[in-house]
């Protein structure tokens, strides 16, 4: 247990130290910049890739540092297809690091305090937690690094985590993709019609979740009004 600790304390210490370090530099006011940051990943040629994959998890292990820049970058520098693909790479493995800093360091602690609550009802189910995940990815008002650290401290398998956090992020991550190289062109309708897309791409959720709630009541009323 103190082992844990220690360990979380230096993970939390790193952190901390590559955001001073990215701050000090003056690399955060290009990483929050679309602008300088698409020009600074097409001078490093080859190893733009790796840069936004690597930007990426770190913009989900410290919340401070917005994502959708990057995303937005490389799109611009990357096309579509390609920036889609290294956006969806570095925000899942981001959501898997955070996901087990979560579960190395405060799982066991978050286990004693809560005991068997945690395995019962809605946070005891794998299909439940899994579907929380997915919804949760495109919801931008829900912070993606949040819920990777909290999703962490729940009884949630790391195999079903990852399939929905893939499921989950990979439409937004082309959108966001799509949206950054329509940007890059300057063509107003296409960003426009980019913008709608990523709209209502947030309206998913709520409108499954109303179907769901209508069947619910459909059969509630017809368990208690038997013909």
């Amino acid at each position: 247990m103190r082992n844990k600790w220690v360990l979380g304390l230096l993970v939390v210490g790193a952190l901390a130290a590559v955001y001073w370090a990215l701050h000090a530099t003056g690399a955060l006011a290009t990483i929050t910049d679309k602008a300088a940051l698409y020009e600074s990943i097409v001078r490093l040629g080859a190893w733009g890739p790796l840069i936004i994959i690597l930007l990426m998890i770190l913009a989900i292990l410290i919340s401070p540092i917005p994502s959708a820049p990057i995303a937005l970058a490389a799109g611009a520098a990357y096309g579509h297809w390609w920036g889609t693909l290294y956006v969806i790479l570095g925000a899942e493995a981001g959501a898997l690091a955070a996901f087990w800093v979560a579960r190395l360091v405060g799982h066991e602690t978050v286990h004693r305090w809560f005991g068997d609550r945690l395995s019962v009802g809605m946070f005891g189910s794998q299909n439940a937690l899994m579907g929380i995940v997915f919804v949760s990815r495109a919801l931008p008002f829900l912070s993606f690094d949040m819920v990777s650290y909290a999703a962490g401290l729940t009884v949630l398998s790391t195999w079903r985590f990852a399939i929905a956090t893939l499921a989950g992020v990979a439409p937004v991550s082309f959108l966001l993709a799509h949206f950054g190289k329509e940007m890059a062109t300057g063509e107003s309708n296409r960003i426009l019609l980019s913008v709608l897309a990523l709209g209502g791409l947030t309206l998913i959720p709520v409108i499954i979740e109303l179907v769901r709630e209508r069947i619910t009541r459909r059969r509630a009323k017809s368990a208690a009004n038997p013909k």
